[in-house]
């Protein structure tokens, strides 16, 4: 069974045609211009192929698992093969793995719910929050921030070699920063695991929609993505890897779908055999939608030229590097340095600015979408701009004067999707803002930092 599908071989265009390129927002000085979508970190915009995928899907749609008519077997067939399909994008081996879940942060917990008995979970503090706090039943040693790759793998083999030796184990680290788009060491970090008897697991979530991830060439344990970063609309999300621990584990939600057998017992109770496969962690109607888009998403990166698309965005990466260093007070944020490899994720401060009201103005007078705050992952950012802890929402804080430091950070990041234009108005929003200011005044209102329409500066 099939359904019709974006054409495979459609022209490759760079950057790749997504949803929203041609979207207007007004500006606070008067007039529209297309939105520049440069918060790819929280969520990428949906590949056009991806949208024309699911919608030439949608009339097919049916449920899944639990029906004998045509569109059910034919929703069943598509969710099952969408789980090939991302296994092969993934490099799985062949005894792994690929549950469908909601998102990174329910992958990382349902994997902490999988946990064996007495499990120590070895995490750096510089994790996104999603694999920062999932491990609240387990033994945790959270690691202080490296600032070198080097360091990372002194540290954390420094931290198992401590370890009591005979009891599971488990290393939970990022492949690249949700905050400064740094690629982490994971090749090494893996092997430093796996020597000292632990297990790893990789938050791909900023890795994967940028550079290729493979399980067998990495080595890992399991890898854990979102489909919203992926150029994949709706929620949802993969863990996958190696099926002991989850096959042993209690299924994270019971009900329908992870059961194979119910019966009731004379005692008046139930008895349950519950599936061994991925179903087992799947309980209830599954989201065919959102699988099916992550699936169409990883044949688009496929189809397009994975290799193809990393070079360019190293290009972009280089662009936006090479114009904030043109600027002296601006800092770009970095653990391991300014020439550290990363992917299209940099975070910065600007020297006698709040940051709150700078990514306010290069949204209201410029249609530029980046992100300000602590980006969910406090630690990190705290240590990186050596501040103590603040209300990351604050947009109304004091404006951070020469020389003093910002309470939070601003945040552009970028990829497939990402027109040269729309790096060079970022880039040019910047110099103007630094040279001559915002042209209004900001506040506070309802958590958000808005333009005050009665403040004009100019």
């Amino acid at each position: 069974m099939s359904v019709p599908t974006a054409a495979a071989d459609q022209a490759i265009c760079a950057p790749l045609p997504v949803l929203g390129a041609d979207v207007t927002v007004p500006l606070v000085t008067g007039g529209d211009v297309t939105y520049a979508a440069l918060d790819y970190a929280a969520s990428s915009p949906a590949l056009q192929r991806v949208w024309d995928d699911v919608a030439a899907y949608a009339p097919y749609y049916g449920s899944v698992h639990r029906g004998a008519g045509y569109l059910s077997q034919l929703s069943t067939d598509l969710f099952e093969s969408s789980r090939v399909t991302v296994a092969e994008f993934l490099g799985c081996r062949a005894e792994d793995q690929v549950v469908f879940t909601r998102s990174t942060t329910d992958s990382l917990n349902l994997l902490a719910a999988a946990l064996p008995a007495d499990c120590q979970v070895f995490v750096f503090e510089t994790e996104h929050h999603a694999s920062l706090l999932p491990w609240r039943d387990a033994r945790v040693t959270y690691l202080d921030a490296p600032r070198t790759p080097g360091q990372a793998v002194a540290t954390l083999e420094k931290a198992l070699a401590a370890r009591d030796p005979h009891g599971p184990a488990l290393v939970c680290v990022t492949g690249a920063s949700n905050v400064t788009g740094e690629l982490w060491p994971v090749r090494e970090l893996t092997a430093a695991a796996h020597a000292h008897g632990a297990r790893i697991v990789l938050d791909a979530a900023q890795l994967a929609p940028h550079h290729p991830v493979d399980i067998s060439e990495l080595d890992v344990d399991w890898v854990a993505f979102s489909g919203h970063k992926l150029y994949a609309p709706f929620g949802s999300g993969v863990l996958a890897g190696r099926a002991d621990w989850l096959v042993d584990a209690e299924p994270y939600l019971a009900g329908g779908g992870a059961s194979r057998k119910v019966a009731r017992r004379n005692d008046g109770g139930v008895d349950v055999e519950w599936h061994t496969t991925a179903a087992r962690h799947e309980a209830g109607s599954p989201n065919v939608i959102g699988v099916y888009s992550i699936a169409a998403a990883c044949k688009a990166l496929t189809e397009a030229g994975f290799d193809r698309l990393v070079a360019r965005e190293q290009q972009l990466v280089t662009r936006v590097r090479e114009g904030l260093a043109e600027v002296p007070e601006v800092k770009v944020l970095s653990l391991f340095g300014d020439d550290a490899p990363r992917v299209g994720v940099l975070s910065f401060v600007v020297e006698g600015w709040n940051s709150s009201h700078f990514a306010a103005a290069l949204s209201a007078e410029y249609g530029i979408g980046v992100r300000d705050g602590l980006f969910c992952a406090h630690p990190l950012v705290r240590t990186l701009l050596g501040s103590e802890p603040q209300d990351p929402g604050e947009c109304g804080a004091p404006e951070a004067a020469p020389g003093e430091r910002s309470l939070n950070a601003i945040r552009v990041s970028f990829g497939a999707g990402t027109p040269d234009e729309h790096i060079d108005r970022f880039l040019g929003a910047v110099r103007e803002l630094v040279s001559k200011g915002a042209r209004w005044t900001y506040r506070t209102e309802e958590g958000r930092c808005v333009p005050d329409r009665g403040t004009a500066q100019v």
